[in-house]
């Protein structure tokens, strides 16, 4: 809290402003405690950093699925990676990719609305080749894809936008379905330019080349599951699920699970001369009186105390008290 002044101190101040010894700009000020921080309504920030967290994880999953996936297309040992997630604006990303290039529209519900898939040329060029027998270590100019090309690719890119199934399974159970395939970026009106967008950017290498895939996922599309895009919530309901069946599993188990159970009544020393004369009827006196206590033993480990006695014709033991380990090892 900043200090306030006494009325000496104010009139002490207006006298020497009135004589000129003090100016306006040289009284201090007292400082701005709350910095304002800009920002830009043209792209505003709508994912949080915990949803793009998750993005990350899910898809991270992902670049692993699609890489078996890839690899066991093109027969030759494929490593995707992501590289990147951030939220850009859809003028952003529309600009930001090639033209011409293979840009698959899909559906995934319950997500709503349209995600993009976009597939770079050289990555496109690289994967005709390899399919068609060639070994992809070419250079490719830059043309139009033709008929075939575009049948090639979207048999490729079905397949690529099924494992997102696998890929969102813990979090949701969506269908991917694809609506289209477009060649022109610019041609794809789906959204308004200033939409914010979550970009997922790959890195597929294959051989000695590199090259990049992309998934644009508007916020519309998941802004009626955002709830589920929080990592603590997606891992602690995942975690809870899994905990409560291992205890069923570990509880039917342990249920059939014979174990030894012994009365340890007292004891007692005897010579060997004694143990080889002793005769039925003998007595052996115990340590332990006849009304003490006596301790029950599960796997030879002391377990409770417990009355020794009979129950009809048999034999048994009642149990008293549990034996509590932690307290007598404290004292």
């Amino acid at each position: 809290m900043p200090d306030v002044l006494s009325q000496s101190e104010i009139d002490t101040l207006l006298a020497a402003l009135s004589a000129g010894e003090l100016t306006p700009d040289e009284i201090p000020k007292e400082e701005e405690k709350q910095k304002v921080k800009p920002y830009d309504f043209r792209s505003p920030q709508k994912f949080s950093k915990d949803h793009i967290r998750t993005l990350e994880l899910i898809h991270d999953n992902y670049a692993r699925i699609i890489s078996n996936y890839l690899t066991a297309q093109v027969r030759s040992n494929v490593k995707v990676k992501i590289e990147s997630v951030q939220q850009i604006t859809y003028e952003e990303f529309i600009h930001s990719v090639p033209n011409p290039t293979i840009l698959t529209v899909f559906k995934m519900p319950p997500l709503s609305g349209s995600v993009l898939f976009e597939t770079n040329p050289e990555f496109v060029f690289e994967m005709i080749d390899v399919l068609l027998g060639g070994r992809g270590n070419g250079k490719y100019k830059m043309r139009e894809f033709t008929d075939i090309d575009k049948n090639i690719v979207k048999v490729i890119n079905s397949g690529l936008i099924e494992n997102l199934k696998l890929a969102w399974e813990d979090v949701l159970e969506v269908e991917p379905e694809i609506e289209g395939l477009e060649t022109n970026p610019a041609l794809n009106q789906t959204l308004a330019p200033t939409e914010p967008v979550a970009l997922i950017t790959f890195s597929v290498e294959m051989g000695k080349s590199s090259t990049f895939i992309n998934i644009c996922i508007p916020y519309l599309s998941i802004e009626k599951v955002l709830d589920k895009l929080v990592v603590q919530y997606w891992f602690q309901d995942s975690n809870e699920s899994l905990l409560q069946e291992s205890r069923s599993k570990l509880r039917e188990r342990l249920n059939i699970v014979n174990m030894n159970v012994t009365a340890d009544l007292g004891r007692t020393a005897i010579t060997v001369d004694q143990f080889l004369k002793l005769r039925i009827g003998d007595v052996l006196k115990l340590d332990e009186k006849i009304n003490s206590p006596i301790k029950l033993k599960v796997e030879n480990e002391a377990y409770c105390y417990g009355k020794p006695g009979t129950l009809g014709k048999n034999m048994g033991v009642q149990i008293l008290d549990i034996i509590d380990k932690d307290v007598e090892n404290y004292e």
